[in-house]
């Protein structure tokens, strides 16, 4: 579902619950981590919006953590042929033009998608919409290399970035407002 964006003094006025749906689809199927987040208000910018996800998934138990990792779907796997994945993901998905593999391309993505899978327990991911099908490849084949701590350290810093572009995407931006001796003021 597209959402409306909102401008900072709507997000900040929202109630816990409305925060919480408006901001549910910015980590793939882990709207817990927006209620998290609105604890942090009042935000003073778009930046401190994402870093209020970013503080809510660090302090979450390494256990959680690799949850996140596995809600997200392979890419250009089974879930996006069956039109299964979230309206976000398609999108991303098909900006880098995944939606549009060659056979040789998507049987290679199929290789690397288990290739995750049998070494690390979880699915490639990348911010697709900072890439392109050529650097996605290349990165998947380069994080092979990684141990287990170093790819979900990796997995962790991309879902960071995939967030920060989703929460862009649901927040419009209006005046500018600025902490000053811990109060939030507004910029003229």
């Amino acid at each position: 579902m597209t959402r409306t964006p909102l401008t900072l003094e709507q997000l900040n006025a929202l109630s816990d619950d409305a925060f919480t749906e408006h901001f549910a689809g910015v980590l793939e199927h882990s709207p817990h981590y927006a209620r998290r987040a609105a604890a942090g208000r009042p935000f003073a910018d778009v930046e401190e919006v994402a870093a209020a996800f970013a503080r809510a998934v660090a302090a979450d138990e390494p256990g959680a953590q690799v949850q996140l990792i596995r809600a997200h779907p392979d890419l250009a796997g089974k879930a996006a042929l069956a039109g299964e994945l979230t309206a976000e993901s398609a999108s991303e998905q098909t900006s880098a033009g995944l939606d549009r593999l060659s056979p040789e391309e998507y049987a290679e993505f199929q290789r690397l998608n288990a290739a995750y899978h049998e070494r690390f327990g979880l699915p490639y991911v990348v911010c697709v919409r900072e890439n392109t099908k050529d650097t996605i490849f290349e990165g998947a084949r380069r994080r092979l290399t990684h141990t287990q701590e170093e790819e979900q350290a990796a997995a962790l810093h991309e879902i960071g970035r995939i967030a920060r572009l989703r929460i862009l995407d649901l927040v419009q931006e209006g005046r500018q407002e600025k902490r000053m001796d811990g109060r939030l003021i507004r910029i003229p």
